[in-house]
């Protein structure tokens, strides 16, 4: 064989090398979206809130889809970046996520009166007021196109936004939420919650029962909610959900267990309950609740999945 050749057929081969190198790394690449942490200054916290934003593909203004953290959000990130595939699944979709750090054990309400603890919160008002003002100057939003979701506290907290701000949300959604805030035994659960993260629940909503419970249990305002597309989930918290909750399993792990399962049973619970009312008050709902499914992250992000094709999407235009 000639020394042509030999080069020839060896060049050949590099070519082909390369091409299946560079098919193979970008067929195993995850798109990601375009992120930007940015700082948006609350007056009425007098403080700064990091939010992270996985900005829209494409041109124009652009709907919008805020999404709260759980009881324990840390101020320096969100739940949603840590433990999901948020950032991977919105890229090239024509939505703009909002997606601010803290708040834990606030319920991302107005509380009525100072917290030595938790401070001057003040979260409604920003959610409702400051950061919308702030995503249509500085990333396009419609101003129009609005929709919440949270899990666990901040879905009942999604749910009470979404109530409270008919004019400003389209869909909302919750997952493993507790929209039934003003029952007894739900009551109580909120609040050993708020001073599990060090908050007084008597500067939250004050004694229980009272107007300010009533205004911030989504059972007993989803009249709101005629017209607005719903997501509602959750699971019973079923041993068949995770071997490692399972009693009768070699992996059964206890603190998991009592971590896990309780809290998403009393979900399940008040989630059923909320399920007639909100289909009697004229909205559009779409529904996942199962025996499976136990109160942690990889169940969170598949109903995210879910709610944005069938409920969240389909509001927003997206």
């Amino acid at each position: 064989m000639s020394v042509h050749r030999i080069r020839t057929l060896s060049a050949l081969l590099v070519a082909m090398l390369a091409a299946v190198s560079a098919a193979f790394i970008t067929g195993s690449s995850v798109a990601q979206a375009d992120t930007a942490l940015v700082y948006v200054h609350s007056n009425a916290m007098n403080k700064n809130i990091p939010v992270e934003v996985l900005k829209a593909a494409g041109g124009g203004p652009a709907p919008t889809l805020y999404l709260l953290d759980g009881l324990r959000a840390p101020d320096d990130n969100n739940g949603w970046l840590i433990n999901t595939d948020v950032v991977s699944f919105f890229a090239g979709k024509h939505v703009n996520v909002a997606i601010p750090f803290g708040g834990g054990g606030t319920f991302y309400s107005d509380w009525i009166s100072d917290d030595p603890k938790l401070g001057h919160v003040r979260w409604e008002t920003f959610l409702t007021d400051e950061l919308p003002a702030y995503m249509k100057a500085n990333f396009g939003s419609d101003g129009v196109n609005n929709a919440i979701a949270g899990l666990s506290m901040s879905g009942t907290s999604a749910l009470n936004l979404a109530e409270h701000r008919p004019d400003l949300y389209k869909a909302v959604a919750s997952f493993s939420g507790y929209p039934t805030a003003s029952e007894p035994g739900f009551a109580q659960g909120i609040q050993v919650a708020v001073m599990q993260m060090g908050g007084n629940p008597m500067n939250m909503w004050g004694f229980w029962p009272n107007p300010v419970w009533w205004h911030n249990d989504p059972l007993l305002n989803v009249g709101a909610l005629r017209g607005k597309s719903v997501y509602i989930s959750a699971g019973e918290g079923a041993p068949s959900s995770d071997p490692t909750v399972n009693p009768a399993s070699a992996s059964f792990n206890a603190v998991k267990f009592t971590q896990m399962v309780p809290l998403e049973t009393a979900a399940g619970l008040s989630t059923s309950t909320f399920l007639p009312a909100v289909q009697a008050a004229g909205a559009k709902v779409q529904v996942h609740i199962t025996p499976q499914g136990i109160h942690w992250w990889n169940y969170w992000q598949d109903r995210l999945h879910e709610a944005w094709f069938g409920t969240l999407g389909p509001a927003l235009g997206a």
